[in-house]
């Protein structure tokens, strides 16, 4: 029974302190400021985080691989800037949002193509594609197109209150990072897509010696990248009710840091998409903090978020240790 309660600490210790640190973080927070104890306060961190969490699901899937992938700020911006250029043609908006979804798996494609058949290092590849895609975005627009179209403002605007909370919402896009947690957590634990990831970020080269379709996979992981790109750039876009070059600056190492901060190693082969989902609450958590307290400068969250990554960076290096030595 000991021998079993050790091995599942070793396996599930750094998921387990990434949610005793966010329990702590937001107790912390409730204390010093007590409006944080509102139900609101809560259900806005999936409000504010919205693209973040999306993106960082994305991000998750690479990680396991071994990869990295830079461009996802850069797509988002994209998708913002041709969603809002192209409604203001008066395209249905179902449509725009598909073409937005099916440009972002073609550029995840093809960036998955290049890493694998190229053997180009993904940091180079992905690097290029930010600068390409925000490029883009800048060459569609270089000031904010507004987005006046109903179906966004509908989707922007419409409060979905939650049970059993008096005055607490939701609005309809910070529910999209939720649903594809699920879809993700499915792929990563019940499919053969999900243990080929697992396998490939263990050791590509024994996961091809198995028969295992490494090639695929690790295209159809930088495809699921973009399409959770193109996905948060809808949601990024509906969220501001516009569209601009200029947007999400830095997300993608917001994202890197969430993952991190969950317990995925940046070697591959470890993590899950759940510590993803805390390592996300615990950034918009720090935000909050910063928020009520109103006196501290922004660049506060960079400084907890850098510091929290190392820290976890650490504590994974420890339990990686003792697993190896168990």
């Amino acid at each position: 029974m000991t021998q079993r309660i050790k091995l599942f600490l070793l396996n599930n210790g750094p998921l387990l302190t990434t949610i005793l640190i966010f329990v702590l973080v937001y107790y912390a927070g409730g204390q010093l400021y007590p409006k944080m104890q509102k139900p609101q306060v809560f259900f806005n961190l999936f409000i504010n985080t919205a693209s973040l969490l999306i993106v960082s699901i994305g991000m998750t899937f690479v990680i396991l691989t071994k990869g990295i992938d830079l461009s996802v700020a850069g797509m988002i911006a994209l998708t913002s800037a041709a969603s809002a250029a192209i409604l203001l043609k008066g395209v249905n908006p179902v449509l725009v949002m598909i073409l937005m979804l099916l440009m972002g798996i073609a550029f995840g494609i093809a960036q998955g193509s290049i890493i694998h058949y190229l053997k180009v290092e993904p940091f180079i590849v992905t690097l290029m594609g930010l600068f390409f895609t925000r490029g883009m975005a800048f060459i569609i627009t270089l000031s904010s197109l507004t987005i006046k179209d109903p179906f966004y403002r509908y989707l922007a605007l419409t409060k979905l209150h939650i049970p059993f909370f008096e005055k607490a919402y939701l609005y309809i896009p910070s529910l999209v990072g939720p649903l594809l947690l699920l879809v993700a957590v499915y792929l990563a634990k019940f499919t053969r897509f999900g243990r080929t990831v697992y396998a490939i970020g263990n050791s590509e080269q024994s996961a091809m010696l198995m028969g295992l379709p490494v090639a695929r996979t690790k295209i159809a992981v930088y495809a699921f990248g973009g399409f959770c790109s193109a996905l948060a750039g809808i949601v990024f876009s509906i969220s501001l009710l516009s569209g601009y070059g200029g947007y999400a600056p830095g997300m993608e190492l917001d994202a890197i840091a969430s993952v991190v901060i969950g317990g995925t190693m940046l070697t591959g082969g470890v993590g899950n998409v759940i510590g993803t989902l805390f390592g996300v609450l615990i950034n918009g958590t720090i935000v909050s903090i910063l928020q009520f307290n109103g006196t501290l400068s922004s660049w506060w969250t960079r400084i907890g978020v850098g510091v929290l990554t190392l820290v976890f960076i650490g504590i994974q290096s420890l339990f990686y240790m003792r697993k190896k030595h168990s």
